[in-house]
C-alpha cells in the first residue's frame, strides 16, 4: 500500500467514526482485526470490535479532532495523534458514574494495515486524566 493510500485509510477510518456510520467503519477493518484495548486486553475480529463500539456509543458521544497521521515508507504501519472531545453519557463498568461530563484527551493510536484494511489498532490515552476530569479530581 502506497503511504497516500495509507494516509488516507487513517484519515477515513477518523472521518467514519466521527460521523456514527458504524457499518462503514467496520467495513474499513480485516475480518481478523486485532484491537489492543488501552490499559485493557485484546481482541481479535470484527464482531468482537462492533460489541466494543456498542458499548462505546451506550457510554460516550465522541468527536476525534486534530489529527495528525504518520505512514511508514511501504504503508503497511500507521500512527495517528489526535484529541478526544467526548461526553461520558452512561456508567461504563468499572468506571466513575456517568453524569453527562465532558473531557478533552489527547490520545494517539498505532495501526497495521493489510489490503486496504486496519489489520491491527492500538489506542494510547492518560486513562487517570479522564478520570480526572469526569470527577472533577
Amino acid at each position: 500500500m502506497s503511504v497516500d493510500t495509507a494516509r488516507a485509510a487513517i484519515e477515513t477510518y477518523y472521518r467514519t467514526f466521527n460521523d456514527g456510520d458504524r457499518e462503514a467503519f467496520l467495513a474499513l477493518l480485516a475480518e481478523d482485526v486485532v484491537h489492543d484495548i488501552n490499559q485493557g486486553g485484546s481482541e481479535s475480529g470484527v464482531a468482537a470490535f462492533r460489541v466494543f463500539l456498542e458499548r462505546m456509543d451506550r457510554c460516550y458521544r465522541e468527536e476525534i479532532r486534530d489529527v495528525v497521521v504518520m505512514v511508514n515508507e511501504d504503508g503497511s504501519r500507521a500512527a495517528a495523534e489526535f484529541v478526544v472531545h467526548g461526553t461520558y453519557l452512561s456508567t461504563d463498568d468499572g468506571l466513575p458514574e456517568a453524569a453527562g461530563q465532558t473531557y478533552v484527551l489527547p490520545a494517539g493510536a498505532f495501526f497495521t494495515l493489510r489490503d486496504g484494511k486496519v489489520a491491527r489498532i492500538a489506542n494510547y490515552y492518560n486513562l487517570p486524566e479522564w478520570m480526572r476530569q469526569v470527577t472533577g479530581g
